[in-house]
């Protein structure tokens, strides 16, 4: 049996991938939340659980060790504890960015030091990193989130070439738009992170419109389940590619900023957040 580690597992992307995960005979899902309470229904799904918080490092390791007492070693580990921190570069206060980066980035890392001892013993394994279409493109209002999924995109690529001589796989998950709380989440921090007063209040409030309204479209974004039928993929694949994008608007908007260059899609988005 394959024993899987998923982070951030009380809702959205992670609840939907333990979902799917567990329906497979060959696979043993860990599901994974600050407070096993939350996830105590993903027990119906066969997954079995786990508290882990992935700012706290004694957590992190207590969560790594459960998992090698009953199988070796976790066979793949899914990084998808994340959250966005939206606000203006210039007003957002550095205690919350830094919080976002020890979830987002540090906690990622972390837990991936925890876990790949164990699959160097083995001669395999697999990491599955959650990024994002941010990790690829910037929207004002989002530097420092957008930052994050930079930097998760950067650690995958070297861990990719670091680790493939041990046997060990790395992809990269990038979900456009998502149904989940991720949306609410981002516009409450957009709001929070604002002097309402500020230079930057008309941009606030446009970018707090477009979200809104993006999270809304049928078009432009997906339900969670999109997103774990990709993770599914990634991590059963003979040889998983490195990144996934997730959903037709993501594809496009990525590839549009790469084929416009910066100041073409700098303009799109002035017309766009004006």
């Amino acid at each position: 049996m394959t024993a899987v580690l998923i982070t951030g597992t009380s809702s959205g992307i992670g609840r939907a991938t333990v979902a799917r995960l567990a329906r497979r005979p060959d696979l043993t899902v860990y599901a994974t939340a600050r407070q096993v309470d939350a996830i105590a229904d993903l027990a119906d799904t066969g997954a079995r659980l786990l508290p882990l918080d992935v700012t706290d490092e004694a957590s992190m390791r207590a969560a790594v060790a459960a998992v090698e007492a009953a199988h070796g070693q976790v066979d793949v580990l899914v990084n998808n504890a994340g959250y966005g921190e939206y606000g203006p570069i210039e007003e957002t206060p550095m205690q919350r960015v830094r919080a976002q980066f020890e979830t987002n980035v540090f906690g990622l890392a972390r837990l991936t030091q925890l876990v790949l001892p164990g699959m160097r013993r083995a001669g395999r394994g697999r990491i599955v990193n959650v990024s994002s279409m941010g990790g690829r493109l910037v929207f004002p209002g989002g530097g420092y989130y957008h930052a994050s999924k930079y930097a998760v995109e950067a650690v995958s690529d070297a861990l990719r070439q670091e680790t493939r001589p041990f046997g060990i796989d790395v992809a990269v998950i990038e979900p456009g738009l998502i149904r989940t709380g991720f949306g609410a989440v981002a516009a409450s921090s957009l709001g929070a992170g604002a002097d309402p007063a500020g230079p930057y209040h008309r941009m606030v409030a446009a970018v707090d419109a477009a979200m809104a309204k993006s999270y809304r479209s049928r078009l432009l974004a997906a339900p969670p389940e999109a997103v774990a039928r990709t993770i599914e993929r990634a991590v059963v694949a003979r040889r998983p590619r490195t990144r996934y994008l997730v959903t037709a608007a993501a594809w496009a908007m990525v590839h549009t900023r790469r084929l416009f260059g910066a100041r073409l899609f700098d303009a799109v988005n002035r017309l766009q957040f004006r």
